[in-house]
């Protein structure tokens, strides 16, 4: 099981997208669409329009890493914004409910404590 670092940030694109681009199709989708630098060593998360499918690109030190994911019953369970939202970020806990399955919007978070910016 991929386990990314609480640090790393994690951008989840709410759109559809085409799966078989493959590393410079998604990179150009990361700098096009959600106007981040794919290099910057965030991960970034992509799914087909069924939601069986699921691609994660990121930038590790030296070259480009994905991590693809095929369902063979069920669909992934996507976050949403609204309708014209791009992308959001999510932690990387958020991350392992969504490839296990788990609906975020059924999960009660306790509250903890935030250091204010």
């Amino acid at each position: 099981m991929l386990r990314p670092p609480s640090i790393t940030q994690i951008f989840v694109c709410l759109q559809p997208v085409d799966l078989r681009r493959g590393f410079d199709g998604l990179a150009g989708i990361v700098g096009d669409a959600l106007q981040q630098n794919p290099t910057s060593g965030a991960l970034y998360v992509f799914r087909n329009r069924r939601a069986d499918r699921i691609k994660l690109l990121h930038w590790d030190r030296d070259g480009y890493v994905i991590w693809y994911k095929r369902l063979e019953k069920g669909t992934f369970q996507w976050p949403s914004l609204g309708s014209d939202s791009i992308a959001m970020t999510v932690s990387s806990t958020e991350l392992i409910m969504i490839l296990d399955g788990i609906e975020l919007s059924s999960v009660r978070k306790r509250p903890r404590y935030q250091r204010s910016a």
